[in-house]
């Protein structure tokens, strides 16, 4: 496969949090990035200037990850701009306020699967499409950031957030046995609790710190942590991994 300094990397979500330090990581390591956003374009600009201001390559993209004609639309634009993808970061996700499951509506659940799960499908598709030898692309490698939700459960919390990303642990294990021979690796990392603004989402800003007792590390982890994860997992150091998990959760 081509080295970093030729291969294009789309985050999804890449304007905050862990989307934002993998796609600047990722950039010092030679990508070119397309940085997804859904709403919050000063985010993703800021993310974008960084990078061109160190001298990378970087485009900002506005399209909500569960809605197919934008995903269809994204990876046109990342055609247009870049003419190739070899490596995807499902990264976009969201949770909504701490409650109890009697208290969860179906809108409620249907939007946290809608974003967190159907998006990552959509995104793996085209990227699918675009990369696989069997369709004539080069190959390449997918990240499906994950949680430790989804081995935790989340109870009194958010139960809906966290059986989305036990979807995206199966959806990665069953991606990566079906595209294997196609020169394209799917692996996931799951993140613990992590220092970002995600947490405001749900109600409570000041979360990790409140947590970070029950970590055996005793502290919450940073999203740089995560991005160097992710970017091995991308690296032609993990060519024989696939279908496999990096915890990021100090130990928990």
């Amino acid at each position: 496969m081509a080295g970093a300094s030729d291969k294009v990397l789309l985050v999804t979500g890449g304007n905050r949090g862990i989307g934002a330090a993998t796609a600047t990581l990722a950039a010092r390591r030679g990508y070119a990035v397309c940085v997804n956003f859904r709403r919050n374009r000063a985010d993703a600009e800021k993310v974008v200037a960084e990078i061109r201001g160190a001298g990378g390559r970087a485009i900002a993209v506005e399209a909500d990850v569960s809605s197919e004609p934008d995903v269809v639309r994204l990876f046109e634009t990342l055609d247009a701009e870049f003419g190739r993808i070899d490596a995807l970061v499902n990264n976009a996700g969201i949770l909504e306020r701490q409650m109890r499951l009697e208290s969860m509506d179906a809108a409620r659940i249907n939007r946290i699967l809608s974003t967190n799960v159907t998006g990552s499908f959509l995104c793996a598709r085209e990227a699918v499409l675009r990369m696989s030898t069997q369709r004539g692309g080069k190959g390449g490698a997918i990240v499906n950031v994950s949680s430790a939700a989804s081995r935790i459960g989340s109870a009194g919390e958010y139960i809906d957030y966290a059986a989305s990303k036990g979807a995206v642990d199966t959806l990665t294990i069953g991606l990566a046995k079906e595209v294997a021979e196609e020169g394209i690796r799917v692996n996931a990392v799951r993140p613990g609790f992590i220092y970002t603004d995600m947490h405001a989402s749900g109600g409570e800003p000041g979360r990790v710190d409140r947590v970070k007792a029950f970590v055996p590390m005793k502290r919450g982890g940073d999203a740089g942590e995560v991005a160097s994860a992710i970017l091995w997992l991308l690296s032609d150091e993990a060519s024989f991994t696939t279908g496999a998990f990096i915890e990021v959760s100090g130990g928990r």
